[in-house]
């Protein structure tokens, strides 16, 4: 790889990326959009044209951050609304060019890229393993705290996910297949062992998602997407079910999350089609209170413990996001946004099937969609782009099996 290519920032990326996030979390925004844009500039020096997304999810990506850029007319910060709107179709734009200028990859860069996300994820889950052995003292030297604080662990959540997101595309690696599944496997057992329950989830279902799309390279992500698709759309149906449910015996954080979906169905349900403006989560009324005792009535809460909890000044029945990013689009965006969402959702899958590797496609699309539902702010931008960048790499440099094989016929 020469230090002109258009891979290499990318692959500095991969490389740096997996132990920054376990250091702190927020740097995979700079990481990720810095090595995105490098990549574009390197390729508009080599081509003498800039270049132009293909992938129509890159540019229904735009479209949803435009819309939400639109709903600054009607949101609760309009300003807030009107900023990440634009860095969404910003981010989108940037990528879909990344992965344009990737596909004219050659050889050399293809095994740069391959080599640097190996070494990225060992450092990453190296780094992040010995953290967590230590009781978290490594990152709380990086901060300089002579004591370590209880609340320091929560911050390996993020580069679980992170990482969880980026194993999968260790399928696509030219290795032998001894090597490959043991850092498949292993990788993922180290990701089991770290804190957070939605990081260990989407590295396991991210794998085996990953491991099923190289038995069916066309079925599985198609799959994967279309479930995804319909999921975005139904969310507000589904989460209506919740109080049926048998949720006052599920753990209390998790009865929390119920909570706060509840809360966010029947607001949606207040402004269906066109939501409450883009970040208007943290400004919903009534968000920032405790649940009231009315809802902790439907949803059978009657232990006074867990009454006493959620009495708590700190808890609210939605704390900054619904942690579900189908509800929060639907929330946000109206049944418009939702609508473009799905239909983003649906074009991933079918670049996942068309990609030079279906099944390290798959595996991250499945993986992030795991995380997307179940954790963080749909627009984090650390989050964002690290979607991005694997998005990117999938989309023009990784290829499944050795070096200088074909990639497979596209559908």
């Amino acid at each position: 790889m020469t230090l002109t290519s258009p891979a290499l920032p990318v692959a500095v990326a991969l490389l740096v990326a997996p132990l920054a996030v376990v250091l702190q979390s927020k740097a995979m925004a700079p990481i990720g959009l810095v090595a995105l844009a490098l990549c574009v500039v390197a390729q508009w020096r080599l081509a003498r044209v800039p270049p132009w997304p293909r992938a129509m999810a890159a540019w229904l990506a735009v479209a949803l951050g435009l819309w939400g850029a639109a709903s600054a007319a009607w949101a609760a910060e309009p300003g807030r609304a009107l900023s990440t709107g634009l860095s969404l179709a910003g981010m989108a734009l940037l990528a879909g060019g990344a992965g344009r200028a990737l596909e004219a990859s050659d050889e050399a860069a293809r095994r740069g890229l391959a080599r640097a996300l190996a070494i990225g994820l060992v450092i990453g889950l190296g780094a992040a393993a010995l953290d967590a052995l230590s009781g978290n003292a490594v990152r709380a030297a990086v901060r300089g705290l002579a004591e370590v604080p209880p609340t320091l662990a929560f911050g390996l959540k993020p580069a679980a996910s992170v990482m969880a997101l980026l194993l999968p595309l260790a399928v696509a690696l030219p290795w032998p297949l001894l090597p490959r599944a043991l850092l498949l496997g292993g990788g993922a057992a180290v990701i089991v062992a770290l804190p957070g329950d939605t990081a260990k989830i989407a590295a396991v279902l991210g794998v085996a998602a990953a491991l099923a799309a190289l038995r069916a390279p066309r079925l599985v992500p198609r799959a994967i997407g279309g479930g995804l698709a319909a999921l975005v759309l139904l969310m507000p149906l589904l989460v209506a079910a919740v109080p049926a449910l048998p949720v006052e015996r599920l753990p209390i954080s998790a009865l929390h999350r119920m909570l706060i979906w509840d809360f966010t169905a029947a607001r949606i349900a207040e402004r269906p089609v066109l939501g409450w403006g883009m970040e208007a989560s943290r400004a919903i009324p009534g968000g920032r209170g405790n649940p009231p005792a009315e809802v902790l009535d439907r949803m059978r809460v009657t232990d006074p413990a867990r009454r006493a909890w959620f009495a708590e000044p700190h808890v609210q029945i939605l704390p900054l996001h619904p942690h579900n990013a189908a509800l929060q689009v639907w929330l946000e965006l109206g049944a418009v946004g939702a609508a473009l969402a799905a239909a983003l959702a649906w074009l991933l899958g079918v670049a996942a099937a068309r990609a030079p590797c279906p099944a390290a496609a798959t595996g991250a699309l499945a993986s992030g969609a795991v995380t997307a539902m179940l954790s963080f702010g749909a627009w984090q931008a650390w989050w964002i782009a690290a979607g991005l960048l694997a998005a990117a790499a999938c989309a023009g440099s990784l290829r499944c099996g050795a070096p200088g094989s074909a990639a497979p016929p596209r559908a």
